[in-house]
């Protein structure tokens, strides 16, 4: 009989709930490992979060000569475009011409190769176009070239992988820092840190270290492991306006120090500006965007549209650190955005894999690329199978129709509210709308479309547990919130998770 108080053996410890781990955590489950995945802060917490919100190529990465990476993405986006309509979109961008920058010649090179690099089903090709007087841009401009490539919810996408995972039986552990790992045999034995109870141990074959910027940290608190990948952190910041034309396109801006920074619609009635691309030191954590980034940002902007913005138009910043792999005589904005996944260990000895790298678009690759790499060391294992399955809610194929069939299901929801869900949750949102027979029915509203029903689903559900996780992770609504309205829901929160606790 084996003892209760021994640990709980697992196959495979993810540390980091970022979109690489959860991606991971997704895979290795849905083959039919025992998964554990701890995080220290909030799922998506930090990196995964502070993106661009773009699934795409890369067609800056084109003058790089990152002809691999670029075609390995534009297939990533293909496979997300398919398996997860509710949360991505395609986006039309517009590159607009300036003769002193990138010739004419160059752009509709990148373009040519842009479209051909990996087979299209959902989008169309680039062309050139003409700009008038009906141009947000100012007169100057006369010519842009537009493409395609798509937009993503980046923080529900860690989540919809988190829920891909636990519906495979793993345990997601949020705000569950990993404290350390010994070897044990042929095992680690792990000890986290659980929010509730304190210190536990339990014994896992394998580690994946997918903790982002804090890669290099995580292996120092593993016993007999060595450093020898060197990471460059990356700070990428963003700004948030009022909408800046009223068109549904995204541009993409060339800067005279060959830096793109896209400006993007957002939650309907904002623009979203950036990136940055500047070295940091420090606790990522404590990223936040300087003022010479803002500067660097509403420069570009007020040199490009007919709309000019100040910092008083600033609505909101983010800021996030990327950990890029180091490459010697790199500038911050060239240094490569692939990955490398790094396995040691062997029969007799514990597993560790290390994830150096990477970015949103093609986590899932990555993902099935590191069960792959883990899979010989497990009998039984399940073929890769992510490729061609839906995400949480994505199981249908076209969001109009999605929404017709709501408006025969749900009568009484309204249409933008019933717009809203499933461009979140696609069908999960069922969850909580299948109990309710009037909108009276989804209990308090907290403002902006928020109500009790969906609160008490991602606290739930989907880990979450302040009011930063649900207006700024689970939802955007934190760009409507006021401070009175953040403070009524946090209140409401504390009484849930105080009930939920005991």
């Amino acid at each position: 009989m084996r003892n209760s108080n021994a640990p709980a053996h697992f196959d495979l410890l993810v540390v980091g709930g970022g979109i690489n781990g959860a991606g991971i955590a997704a895979d290795a489950a849905g083959r039919g490992l025992s998964v554990v995945l701890c995080e220290k802060g909030d799922l998506g917490g930090a990196t995964s979060s502070s993106s661009s919100k773009l699934i795409h190529g890369g067609l800056r990465y084109l003058e790089q000569r990152e002809f691999k990476l670029v075609h390995a993405a534009l297939k990533e986006r293909e496979v997300l475009l398919g398996n997860a309509p509710h949360i991505m979109r395609p986006l039309r961008f517009r590159l607009p011409h300036q003769p002193h920058l990138r010739p004419v010649w160059m752009i509709r090179m990148g373009l040519f190769l842009y479209d051909r690099l990996a087979k299209r089903n959902h989008l169309p090709s680039s062309k050139r176009i003409t700009c008038d007087e009906t141009s947000p841009l100012v007169p100057t401009i006369t010519t842009c070239f537009e493409y395609s490539d798509g937009w993503v919810d980046d923080a529900r996408l860690v989540i919809l992988n988190a829920l891909a995972a636990s519906q495979n039986g793993a345990r997601i552990l949020p705000r569950t820092p990993f404290l350390g790992a010994k070897k044990l045999q042929d095992h680690w034995l792990v000890t986290i840190r659980r929010p509730q109870t304190g210190e536990e141990k339990f014994i896992t074959r394998a580690i994946v270290n997918a903790a982002g910027p804090w890669v290099l940290p995580t292996l120092d608190s593993l016993e007999g492991t060595s450093k020898k990948k060197t990471i460059r952190l990356v700070k990428g910041s963003h700004i948030v306006v009022p909408k800046l034309y009223a068109s549904d396109e995204a541009y993409i801006l060339q800067n005279e120090d060959q830096r793109i920074v896209f400006a993007i619609p957002f939650e309907n009635a904002f623009s979203l500006i950036g990136t940055t691309d500047v070295d940091y030191t420090g606790d990522p954590a404590d990223a936040r965007i300087s003022e010479a980034e803002k500067d660097y940002l509403i420069n570009i902007i007020n040199h490009y549209f007919r709309s000019k913005i100040s910092k008083q138009d600033i609505v909101h910043t983010f800021s996030g650190v990327r950990p890029l792999l180091e490459e010697e005589n790199s500038s911050a904005q060239t240094v490569t955005r692939d990955y490398r996944l790094e396995l040691k260990g062997s029969r007799n000895h514990p597993l560790l894999l290390n994830v150096f790298g990477g970015k949103i678009t093609t986590y899932r690759r990555l993902a099935e690329q590191a069960v792959n790499k883990l899979s010989k060391h497990f009998e039984n294992i399940g073929s890769a199978w992510t490729a061609s399955a839906p995400l949480p809610g994505g199981d249908f194929k076209d969001k109009a129709a999605l929404q017709a069939e709501y408006r025969q299901r749900y009568p009484w929801l309204p249409g933008a509210l019933s717009k809203e869900y499933v461009c979140r949750y696609g069908r999960l949102c069922e969850t909580f709308l299948n109990h309710a027979s009037s909108l009276q029915d989804l209990g308090v509203h907290f403002g902006h479309q928020l109500y009790q029903a969906e609160v008490n689903y991602l606290c739930q559900s989907e880990w979450a547990q302040t009011a930063d996780d649900v207006l700024w992770r689970r939802t955007k609504k934190g760009l409507l919130f006021t401070k009175q309205e953040v403070a009524r829901l946090n209140t409401y929160l504390a009484t849930l998770m105080n009930y939920v606790n005991h």
